[in-house]
């Protein structure tokens, strides 16, 4: 196909391809999300010492995946775009889910009470983004790109620490930054990204989870995997309502309340973007109909996540460049992807495999996915027009967040739940970049001018 018509439809939004292209397009699809589904439900297990649990939780992550792929496309009473929006586990909450966990943790707290507590929060959380779907053309003067930006950019540099804890080894791991460890994660990061500057944009697709079974085969025979607890794992997951307990603390659920602040306004550039791909329309009724019910699915989905034990679902960005890549934006393909998905989540032996990925093969992969969260934010910053007030916002943001991330003690003498709250480098850069942005005064014209001649005499 010439690059000409590379952007060219071959099945438009409501077109119903045949049982072999949409299952084709629907494998793409699965292929570039895979990882993204499943990789926070490893890190955060393997951080909080989830143990037995993650297997289950891995095919609770696939199953709702899969329903809340459908509900996006199906847009039953109105919830959902009505388009082939991938849902998947987000990487935004990340670092909040943990802060949470270790709330619980820290009260004394084993795997049932933290997972209690941050499927309860995350439950309560969604409300935020189902309220905000109705008022999202309001919030576009106080959540900016420069904000969005901002804690983008913050989430992933706080999660890099994570990636690379796991290519070393993982925490406290015996053999922590060994040779061994460090070989074998190096391998997996530059199998990638040999992968991701390939010609086959199939390959591209799939360079990370090619990376993660190369990982896992060399780490096989380097006697890092055991099988030995399969055997006792049941033959399917029955999906189960808060299986876990439901429990609540507001030092956890405001850090999570602001994510759902920010991936509102997130979700709506994901399915502007795919309205592009499809060949909808980005302005008048139509599109403000269908940010509105995908912003709405994105609530409701997270709702169903936290209801049946997995993690807040966001529309995955990455599956609007499969719709390019194949030409096919038929929303029915979403019905394809959704039964994938929710037959992988029903088998618990797939959950058992992927746990058994050593830490420093998830922290080869976690490191790239980690570090383009960063780079996207970076992105979004980038296409701002800097000024004086933007490089301020972005200065004191960043230098609090990232602050409190390098040196948490700073907040030792304060009250304990400022600590739990502000203590998140995520929800203090967000929160002082939001404030940052009401209070202080967008510049005159005339100062606009003053600032690009001093930046132009400074050149």
């Amino acid at each position: 196909m010439s690059s000409s018509n590379e952007s060219d439809l071959i099945y438009a939004l409501d077109d119903r391809p045949p049982f072999r292209e949409a299952s084709y397009a629907a494998i793409q699809h699965v292929l570039a999300s895979f990882v993204g589904i499943i990789t926070p439900t490893l890190v955060i297990g393997g951080v909080l010492g989830l143990g037995e649990h993650i297997s289950y939780l891995i095919s609770m992550a696939l199953i709702v995946s899969g329903v809340a792929t459908f509900i996006q496309a199906k847009r039953p009473a109105g919830v959902g775009a009505g388009m082939l929006c991938v849902q998947g586990t987000s990487f935004a909450f990340l670092s909040s889910i943990l802060a949470a966990g270790f709330i619980a943790k820290a009260n004394g707290g084993g795997p049932d009470e933290i997972l209690a507590l941050i499927f309860g929060v995350a439950f309560l959380g969604a409300f935020v983004e189902i309220f905000l779907s109705q008022f999202l053309h309001k919030l576009k003067g106080i959540i900016t790109p420069l904000v969005t930006g901002i804690v983008i950019t913050t989430i992933g540099v706080s999660l890099i620490k994570v990636g690379i804890t796991d290519l070393a080894g993982g925490f406290k791991a015996p053999d922590f930054g060994s040779a061994e460890n460090l070989i074998l994660g190096v391998t997996v990061l530059t199998i990638i990204i040999v992968l991701n500057r390939s010609s086959n944009a199939l390959i591209r697709l799939s360079s990370i989870i090619i990376g993660l079974v190369i990982g896992f085969i060399i780490a096989g025979f380097l006697g890092k995997i055991s099988f030995a607890g399969l055997a006792t794992l049941p033959m399917i997951n029955i999906p189960i309502p808060f299986k876990y307990g439901f429990s609540f603390d507001w030092n956890a659920f405001i850090p999570i309340a602001l994510i759902y602040l920010i991936t509102a306004i997130e979700t709506s550039g994901d399915l502007t973007a795919n309205s592009i791909f499809s060949k909808q329309p980005i302005k008048g009724d139509l599109y403000q109909s269908r940010i509105k019910g995908g912003v709405l699915a994105d609530g409701v989905n997270s709702l169903i996540a936290a209801m049946f034990n997995t993690f807040p679902n966001t529309t995955f960005s990455q599956n609007n460049g499969v719709i390019q890549l194949t030409g096919v934006a038929s929303r029915y393909v979403a019905y394809f992807i959704a039964a994938i998905l929710i037959v992988l989540g029903l088998f618990p032996i797939i959950g058992g495999v992927l746990q058994q990925i050593p830490k420093p093969v998830l922290g080869g992969a976690t490191l790239v996915l980690f570090g383009t969260v960063a780079a996207a934010g970076i992105k979004i910053l980038a296409s701002e027009n800097l000024d004086r007030r933007k490089l301020l916002i972005m200065a004191v943001s960043f230098g609090a967040g990232l602050g409190v991330l390098l040196n948490p003690g700073v907040l030792g003498e304060m009250p304990k739940i400022v600590q739990n709250i502000l203590g998140s480098a995520v929800t203090l850069s967000g929160l002082t970049a939001i404030t940052l942005s009401v209070i202080l005064p967008e510049p005159s014209s005339s100062e606009e001018q003053v600032s690009e001649k001093e930046m132009f005499q400074e050149k």
